[in-house]
């Protein structure tokens, strides 16, 4: 069981700006990859076709087993070791598949309108964000002991 703070907007948006960074360039492996697959013809409708599609679905799965796999694994991605953040569920224990996909989805909805449903963490009474209340959990910082 983890214990700790509710983690405040300014944590998350720093780490949220680290992972970016890591996302950043396994975004480019992957366009690298799929620039080699294409012969190097760019890709964009005119060029690429319907393959274009093939090629950004690919780009949201990257970023999202980035997120699924690390909250599962070890609940910590690596922009949230570096600020002590941890996701957990609302019991202390590590996310289930469910619980990772429902926060990931409610966390894009949540941080794309200017960040309203993460700041809503300061009106919540536990402190929570719109994601981690739709989704049953909840980021921590972590104390040291």
């Amino acid at each position: 069981m983890i214990s700790g703070q509710s983690a405040g907007f300014g944590r998350r948006a720093a780490a949220l700006i680290y992972d970016s960074l890591l996302l950043a360039a396994l975004l480019m492996v992957y366009t690298v990859a799929a620039l080699f697959f294409t012969h190097g013809q760019a890709l964009l409708y005119e060029a690429a076709g319907a393959w274009v599609y093939l090629y950004r679905a690919g780009l949201v799965a990257v970023v999202s087993a980035y997120y699924l796999i690390n909250w599962m694994r070890s609940g910590q991605t690596l922009g949230m070791r570096a600020w002590h953040l941890r996701t957990v569920s609302d019991l202390g224990r590590p996310l289930s598949l469910k619980a990772a996909l429902l926060r990931l989805v409610c966390g894009f909805l949540a941080w794309a309108p200017a960040a309203l449903g993460v700041l809503w963490l300061y009106l919540d009474p536990d402190h929570l964000a719109i994601h981690d209340r739709l989704s049953g959990t909840r980021m921590v910082r972590l104390t040291r002991s």
